[in-house]
């Protein structure tokens, strides 16, 4: 072993993996004093016992390292290499930051795109970015198999001119390799997402994934292409590296140009001595979750936003996922259906834009008179749609009081059948505690469930399936505030208590039928159904909800847009208790006898906080903090009230398993969790994608440019995706201020979607 120089920069290397191993023992080697720190006991427990060890082949070499988990860490951090799974970027940066020195920094070498996370943490100013392509794995604790050189770019965030510190970093890590500083770091990372893409991809099978890759040419290229059309949206200059050319895998190049990039890929990869990817080893021998869900969540939210769609990663995703804890399922068939979802890509799947093909979408845009017809008449009527939705707003329905709620429901019944006529059916599913049809209910409960199902017309769709038609009718606003907050109408604003969330979105759906009736145009088969309880959780209706969505084509959802974008994505959402019993105890005569449950509750709170990710959308609030009966008395009681947030299955299962794993800091306290999840993710699936290309087609027949968004807040459509119905959400009001006093919409708003509302059914009468 080699006795590192005093003279050299000192780093700490916080993750010691396979890249953090790697650069670790290559500064090591170089005389630079380097301090590994890893939460796995083992790896640590191994490097001090041998020191770091890299294999090549059947050789080992070793160097010494100082090397300790995050609890035994004393001191300050100066230049600090992150190497954490990405996954793990915001605990990890959490323990550094108040450990960072003012002049130190943070690199980020890391797969995913984790430098803003990091620099939430730390600040932009201690925050520098890297890009990292190195084959090598842990084999064994304390040992990295090296799987032979790779590239490395350090630079600033947001493209900065390359700074002093950055040049250092870089003559320092180039006793590893060809270490370089650049400019466009944001290039090389999102060009190896796409390349990373296919990596992902070959663990699906268990074979080289040099092979793989070359005998999967069409779901390769459909991979990386669905990311660099997101790159391209957003501006990004695509970097290539090592044998990787970005540019012959972008939507609409040269085939002879992809097969030559493929030809060199292929054969570059044969020529590394790690011949699966990481990923693989994490599913078929480390048996443990992947980390590269994480790294695409960046990718899913700007696809989201853009309009974009992504079904083939989303299927890699889905298949990793499903492979966690049962690698068996391993299998080059996925390959395979991966390459025919490919084909029918190309066949008519997207457009040069990028956006779905008309053949892929569940229905068939109508004629532009026909939507202009529709837009034209609703206009006219602008005046009946304000007054109905001033009549509505007039209606109290607060979600705890069953005698409003019961009386709205009487008055929702007559004015459908004053604005549509009779239904070919209706049905009152009554719900716990709820008022009567008579609106002389008591007591406390959810309002009744109405359905009302509408006859189709002139419909030449091969689906006969009615649209669902989802939506509520009670309000966060309590009883009583109306007196001093009516409906108010200025112009085109129109303000008061529910007009957002969500009477002007059923005034929109209504006023469409109306519409398709008056103009005499076809539309699907409909049932408008709407519940009494979403705004407390929709507890009594999701089940009655569900099994509606079963026997329906699709559903359309009229909550509120998202600044006028269409709600493709949702969070979901749990709603947890943590409550902490200790012992009581005289806090100045007795003060070690009790054991405090707010001691303990503060400890848990901040455990709690390390479960936050937010780079893959994982919030966790702890919003409601009780406990203790006085100031002298040791609290024998303490609870805090939680809400959560996850943007997929599989951060809603980590956290799942980690509030089952809490346990007391003070073994003399208990510690329960009570709560569940209160409503699934609602995640872009191809259907929903599917649905949203359809409307913005009918919107641009109307002259809008309609957007999409992922948001944090949940609805009933959450319930419906996960039971495998597609829906489109949002369909409802344009404007803002949802449960608060300045809610509002606009008559413009209310004209355009029930056109845009319209538009669709028609569409759907005809696909």
């Amino acid at each position: 072993m080699t006795a590192p120089s005093p003279q050299r920069a000192a780093y700490t290397v916080v993750g010691g993996g396979a890249i953090g191993g790697t650069l670790a023992f290559a500064l090591a080697r170089a005389g630079h004093p380097v301090t590994v720190v890893d939460t796995d006991a083992a790896h640590v427990a191994a490097i001090r016992a041998r020191g770091l060890v890299v294999a090549h082949g059947e050789a080992r070499t070793s160097v010494a390292v100082d090397a300790v988990t995050p609890d035994e860490f004393r001191g300050t951090l100066g230049r600090v290499l992150l190497a954490v799974k990405a996954q793990a970027t915001g605990a990890a940066a959490a323990w550094i930051a108040p450990r960072l020195a003012p002049d130190g920094y943070v690199v980020s070498l890391q797969n995913g795109f984790n430098e803003g996370l990091v620099a939430q943490h730390v600040g932009t100013h201690r925050t520098v970015a890297a890009f990292v392509n190195i084959f090598a794995d842990v084999v064994e604790p304390g040992v990295v198999l090296d799987g032979g050189a790779g590239a490395l770019v350090v630079g600033e965030p947001g493209g900065a001119p390359v700074s002093p510190r950055v040049r250092a970093v870089v003559a320092d890590l180039r006793s590893w390799g060809p270490a370089v500083a650049g400019d466009n770091v944001e290039g090389y990372l999102w060009a190896k997402a796409g390349f990373g893409a296919m990596l992902a991809a070959t663990a699906l099978a268990d074979a080289p994934m040099a092979d793989l890759i070359d005998r999967h040419r069409p779901a390769m290229a459909g991979l990386a292409g669905e990311i660099f059309a997101v790159s391209d949206r957003l501006g990004v200059t695509l970097e290539a590296f090592d044998a990787f050319d970005p540019l012959p895998f972008r939507q609409g190049t040269d085939p002879a140009e992809r097969d030559a990039a493929f030809d060199r890929l292929s054969a570059w990869l044969r020529t590394q001595a790690k011949d699966r990817s990481g990923i693989w080893r994490d599913l078929a021998v480390r048996n443990r979750p992947v980390e590269v869900t994480t790294h695409y969540a960046d990718v899913f939210d700007h696809a989201a936003r853009e309009g974009l769609p992504t079904p083939l990663l989303r299927t890699v995703m889905e298949g990793l996922r499903s492979l966690e804890g049962a690698p068996d399922g391993m299998s080059e068939s996925r390959l395979a259906e991966l390459d025919r979802l490919a084909g029918q890509a190309v066949l008519g799947g997207t457009d040069e834009s990028g956006h779905l093909a008309a053949s892929t979408m569940p229905g068939r845009p109508p004629a532009a008179e026909q939507a202009a017809a529709v837009r034209r008449w609703l206009d006219g009527h602008r005046e009946e749609m304000v007054a109905d939705l001033d009549a509505y707003t007039s209606q109290g329905s607060a979600s705890d009081d069953p005698d409003d709620l019961a009386a709205c429901l009487g008055w929702l019944r007559d004015w459908l059948d004053r604005r549509l006529g009779a239904p070919d059916a209706e049905e009152i599913l009554p719900r716990p505690g709820a008022g009567t049809e008579t609106g002389t209910g008591t007591g406390a409960g959810a309002g009744d469930i109405l359905v009302r199902r509408y006859p189709g017309r002139d419909t030449s769709a091969e689906d006969s399936r009615p649209v669902l038609l989802l939506g509520h009718y009670d309000t966060v606003w309590p009883t009583g505030t109306l007196d001093d907050w009516p409906f108010l109408r200025d112009r085109d604003h129109i303000s008061g208590p529910g007009v957002f969330d969500m009477k002007a979105g059923l005034v929109q759906a209504v006023w469409a039928l109306r519409a398709l009736d008056a103009l005499g145009l076809p539309r699907p088969a409909c049932t408008l159904m709407l519940n009494g309880d979403e705004e407390t959780g929709s507890l009594a209706s999701h089940e009655a909800i569900v099994a509606e969505s079963h026997g329906s084509r699709l559903a359309m959802v009229f909550e509120a847009a998202a600044d006028g974008a269409i709600k493709t994505a949702r969070k979901g959402v749990g709603l947890f208790t943590l409550t902490v019993t200790g012992s009581e105890a005289h806090a100045g005569l007795d003060p070690t006898a009790g054991a405090s449950a707010v001691d303990e509750l503060a400890h848990q709170i901040l455990r709690l906080a390390e479960l936050r990710a937010p780079e893959a959308g994982t919030s966790l609030n702890v919003g409601v903090v009780e406990g203790g009966t006085r100031s002298n008395v040791t609290a024998g009681r303490a609870v805090g009230r939680i809400d959560i947030r996850v943007a997929s299955a599989a951060e809603q299962q980590r956290i799942t398993d980690a509030l089952a794993a809490l346990r007391p800091v003070d073994p003399r306290t208990r510690v329960e969790i009570t709560g569940d999840w209160n409503r699934p993710v609602f995640e872009r699936t191809e259907q929903v994608a599917a649905l949203a290309e359809l409307a913005r087609r009918c919107a641009a027949l109307l002259g809008e440019d309609l957007r999409e968004a992922s948001v944090g807040g949940a609805s009933d459509g959450n319930f419906v995706v996960a039971a495998g119905t597609p829906v489109l959400d949002g369909m409802g009001a344009v404007g803002s201020g949802a449960h608060a006093r300045s809610e509002n919409t606009s008559v413009s708003g209310m004209v355009a979607r029930s056109a845009l509302t319209a538009t669709v059914l028609v569409s759907l009468a005809a696909g």
